[in-house]
């Protein structure tokens, strides 16, 4: 049976390799990216529905009812 610990040895050094930042050059990466492009897509989905929303909402008002049950200016 092989010595595991020799080979995680090589694996951890070529994640440190990889893992190291040039610390002039930072960017979002990947995870940025999918995070915008989450977030991207859950404001267009609210945009659409507040529009088909909107579309329904009734602008007219209705004419206010005398109480007395009479029409206005016919006193």
């Amino acid at each position: 049976m092989p010595d595991m610990s020799a080979s995680a040895g090589v694996a951890v050094t070529h994640l440190v390799t990889l893992a190291e930042v040039d610390e002039n050059k930072v960017t979002p990466g990947v995870l940025g990216f999918i995070v915008f492009a989450v977030m991207a897509l859950a404001v267009w989905g609210l945009m659409k529905s507040m529009s088909r929303h909107m579309g329904k909402v009734d602008f007219k008002e209705a004419p206010e009812e005398d109480p007395r049950g009479s029409r206005p200016g016919r006193d």
